[in-house]
């Protein structure tokens, strides 16, 4: 059996721009979640859509999102968090980000664990 087979598959690498961000609904523990998932290079991170200010999605319209040079910013209030490790680097972000372990195997986004 393929060990892939047993991780939620999220998408495509190429579905995420290099250096860009994208929005996906999945589910957790029977929960639906809406996921940031940011690619740089071959490696994808994952947070939930969710400010640590003030709990708003970071997105300023639906799965677009402001990334510029390793930065997220919420759209929302202005905080300012690093792609690879989710830290609020400026602004009113309180610690970071709620991390979600993801892998990229062969070109696929899978949802890891």
């Amino acid at each position: 059996m393929d060990s892939n087979t047993s991780k939620l598959h999220l998408c495509r690498l190429e579905a995420i721009i290099d250096g860009g961000a994208i929005a996906i609904d999945t589910s957790s523990e029977g929960e639906a979640v809406n996921l940031i998932l940011l690619r740089r290079g071959d490696e994808v991170f994952a947070y939930h859509n969710v400010c640590s200010h003030a709990g708003r999605r970071l997105d300023y319209a639906p799965g677009q999102f402001l990334v510029r040079k390793d930065r997220l910013i919420c759209a929302a209030h202005g905080a300012v968090f690093d792609v690879c490790s989710g830290i609020c680097r400026e602004g009113p972000g309180g610690g970071g980000l709620s991390a979600v372990a993801v892998c990229a195997i062969d070109g696929e986004v899978y949802l890891a664990g």
